[in-house]
C-alpha cells in the first residue's frame, strides 16, 4: 500500500468529505483536498498545478480553497483562488495554516485538515454566501495523485 493510501483510514476520509460538505452548505464557495506521495518542484506551485488540474480555477467566482498535501515530503499549502484571496483578512492563510501545521505536528491529519477545511469553509461563507441558485461546482471527494 502507498504512504498516499496509508496517510488516511476510509473512515478520516468519509470525516474530512462529511466537513467539506459542511463547511460548503453555505457558501457558493468550493473546497478540494489532494493527497499525493510527493512534489519533485516547490509544493506552492505544486498546488496551483494541481488547483488548474482540478478545475479549481473555473469557478464562477474565484472562490474555490485547497488543502495539497505532500505526504512522503511532509509538506502542505492551503491555497485559495483570486476570489476568495482578494476578501480574505490579512493574515487568513498563514492563520489557517498555522492551525493545520498543529495538528499535523502531533500526527492528527485527519483534524488538521477538518480543521482547516472549517477554517475556510467560515470565510468563503462570510465573502461568497450560499444563494438560491447556487450549485455545487466541483466534486468533493478526496483526490490522489
Amino acid at each position: 500500500m502507498s504512504h498516499v493510501e496509508e496517510f488516511l483510514t476510509a473512515e478520516e476520509e468519509s470525516d474530512i468529505v462529511n466537513a467539506i460538505v459542511e463547511a460548503e452548505k453555505n457558501t457558493s464557495g468550493e473546497i478540494r483536498v489532494h493527497i499525493e506521495a510527493s512534489s519533485k518542484i516547490d509544493h506552492f506551485s505544486r498546488a496551483q498545478q494541481v488547483f488548474h488540474f482540478l478545475k479549481m480555477d473555473n469557478t464562477k467566482e474565484g472562490n474555490g480553497v485547497l488543502l495539497y498535501v505532500a505526504v512522503d515530503n511532509r509538506k502542505f499549502v492551503i491555497y485559495g483562488g483570486e476570489g476568495i484571496d482578494r476578501v480574505v483578512p490579512k493574515g487568513f492563510w498563514d492563520t489557517t495554516k498555522d492551525v493545520i501545521a498543529s495538528h499535523f505536528t502531533k500526527g492528527n491529519f485527519k483534524q488538521g485538515i477538518i480543521e482547516g477545511i472549517l477554517m475556510a469553509g467560515k470565510e468563503l461563507q462570510a465573502h461568497f454566501p450560499w444563494q438560491q441558485n447556487d450549485t455545487n461546482e466541483l466534486n468533493d471527494a478526496i483526490s490522489k495523485g
